[in-house]
């Protein structure tokens, strides 16, 4: 009853979005939903409000929770829309069912259903990106979107139906009681949440789909897509241990190298938002190497990396987009000198960006030295490529940092405005959760 309630709530949101000067009321109802939830579930250690549809755990809670609170600053990153009234019912009409898709990707038992679910909430992205996105090259990376995801998904499905087929049940729940150990099976059901993460090698639908999206595509993608992938491997490899232990090393492997090949590449980027994105494929290859590994240390790790990455890259895409209004370009070489124009936004660009390389008090620290610990735990030679994925990782946010903030300005610049309180307020509200949380971790522990 308690998570139906909640989807009804939303679902009776959507007439709302077709009415005239709504906009900013349904962004008020969003945080409304938002405190209801969060106040409804503080005890949910193990599964609560378990049924045959929906159960909440800690990791659909954090998740779900992450969901609304993007979801609801999208709407308020997206005021440009707003103001030319550039198909406004129609786009919030996407942001609900896009969030009523999350919220039951979240919160389904049934394996089939979440697949259902977790491929749906590809549908409202894709509008997003070629219905709001700002070059003509959106239409490719919605295919490159589409085609990566839907290569590896039909496999998932007909891992679930063999797994259906063989233990006559696909609740999430009973999956802990029973261990398969077949190795096309485990490629079939792990392949679509690598892809969706996404795992080096099969990440470069990611960049492509950031630089192409508007900020709220950009920010859904890094905020939560991302994290289905995670929370998809965290069910799917409970019924998967033996062989995973067997195999694991392979994709640690490609995680460790790639993710310290992506840091580099980050160097070679002219473009803020691509530099965002591949520094999201450098961080997750670390929350694979978590998952993978199986132990406590790791899973807890890659939980608080999926949530404090969820709000600093979402927060720096909102920085990216803050200059990208002003100056009508994202270019490295455009974007320079910001110090001189926008003093007190550089402030934020410095607290996000500090957070975005590990600083305390940010769950991104927390998340690393979790999954450090675990992974140096599981093989000391993965210190190698974690020292230098850390280094590295500190580098290139420094690098965007003073590019963008430091320097001489772009001559070129003629009118200018300064951050107003919607632009503050919208950053305080990715920061502030971000470096809160750490001080109440014990909630966020998986028991």
């Amino acid at each position: 009853m308690d998570m139906m309630k909640f989807l009804f709530y939303m679902i009776f949101m959507i007439p709302l979005c077709f009415m005239n000067k709504m906009f900013w009321l349904v962004q008020m109802l969003l945080f409304m939903l938002m405190f209801m939830f969060m106040n409804m579930f503080m005890n949910c250690m193990n599964f609560n409000n378990l049924g045959y549809i929906f159960s909440c755990d800690m990791i659909s809670f954090g998740l779900i929770l992450l969901s609304i609170w993007i979801c609801s600053l999208m709407i308020m990153s997206s005021e440009n829309l707003f103001k030319v009234k550039y198909y406004i019912n129609f786009f919030l009409l996407n942001i609900m069912f896009l969030l009523i898709l999350l919220f039951l990707t979240f919160s389904v038992m049934n394996l089939f259903m979440f697949y259902l679910f977790f491929e749906g909430s590809l549908i409202p992205t894709l509008l997003l990106i070629i219905g709001w996105g700002y070059q003509p090259e959106r239409i490719q990376s919605g295919m490159y979107l589409m085609f990566y995801t839907l290569f590896v998904s039909l496999p998932l499905l007909m891992g679930i139906f063999y797994l259906y087929n063989e233990i006559y049940s696909v609740m999430i729940y009973f999956l802990k009681f029973i261990n398969l150990n077949f190795i096309m099976l485990y490629f079939c059901m792990v392949m679509a949440f690598l892809v969706k993460m996404p795992m080096y090698f099969v990440h470069l639908w990611l960049p492509k789909a950031h630089v192409e999206a508007p900020v709220s595509g950009s920010m859904i993608l890094a905020g939560i897509m991302l994290k289905l992938g995670g929370y998809g491997l965290l069910r799917v490899l409970v019924f998967l241990q033996e062989i995973n232990l067997k195999l694991n090393y392979i994709w640690l492997i490609i995680s460790l190298l790639g993710g310290f090949y992506i840091s580099l590449k980050c160097f070679c980027q002219v473009d803020i938002k691509s530099l965002i994105a591949y520094s999201s494929v450098a961080h997750m290859s670390l929350v694979i190497g978590g998952i993978m590994i199986m132990n406590y240390w790791g899973y807890f790790g890659s939980y608080i990396m999926m949530i404090g990455h969820g709000l600093c890259s979402s927060g720096m895409f909102c920085l990216a987009n803050i200059n990208y209004e002003r100056l009508h370009s994202r270019s490295l070489f455009i974007n320079k000198g910001m110090m001189n124009f926008m003093p007190s936004m550089s402030l934020w660009w410095f607290l996000l960006m500090s957070s975005n390389m590990s600083a305390p008090p940010s769950l991104n620290l927390l998340g690393e030295i979790t999954l450090i610990n675990s992974l140096v735990g599981w093989s000391w030679l993965s210190m190698i490529m974690l020292m230098l994925i850390s280094f590295f990782s500190a580098g290139y946010s420094l690098y965007l940092y003073s590019y963008t903030q430091h320097g001489s300005y772009y001559q070129g610049l003629y009118g200018f405005y300064s951050g107003v309180s919607r632009e503050y307020l919208l950053l305080m509200l990715h920061w502030l959760p971000l470096n809160i949380m750490i001080l109440k971790v014990e909630y966020l522990m998986i028991n």
